[in-house]
């Protein structure tokens, strides 16, 4: 009797559990700004697309290389417009700070969420382990 009772609530602990990794592999959960776990593939894509465009804004740095009298012109819209080279430096600058911090965030965020998921994990396992053993100290039986 005590053993069934046991096993019945391991079993509940182990489908809440289940039921919440889950939740967190779905990306019912919000973290900061940014969605969840299942989002961890998500969150992979757009690592990725901030870091090609932290290539592409360090590469465009190289343009200190240009005199100061090259003239320059970026694209705004269907137009393009002449810009001053420091100008577009600093704002060169400011993207490339602006996409690190971003790719940091993102680091940050699936850590947290890899954390979470191996925390859950660990949980199901260690009641899967006690169900276990319950069965097997019903079957000496």
């Amino acid at each position: 009797m005590g053993s069934s009772t046991a096993l019945e609530k391991l079993q509940r602990e182990l489908q809440i559990e289940a039921n919440d990794l889950s939740e967190l592999q779905k990306g019912d959960y919000i973290i900061m700004y940014i969605c969840t776990s299942s989002d961890i593939l998500k969150n992979h894509q757009v690592r990725k697309k901030y870091t090609i465009q932290l290539g592409e804004n360090e590469l465009a740095l190289k343009l200190n290389s240009l005199n100061e009298d090259t003239n320059l012109c970026i694209l705004e819209g269907p137009v393009f417009v002449r810009q001053d080279l420091a100008e577009a430096n600093a704002t060169v600058r400011k993207r490339i700070e602006y996409i690190a911090a971003e790719l940091e965030r993102m680091d940050a965020i699936l850590q947290d969420l890899e954390e979470k998921q191996n925390s859950k994990k660990d949980v199901i396992l260690k009641l899967q382990q006690g169900i276990q053993s319950l069965y097997a100290g019903k079957a000496k039986t």
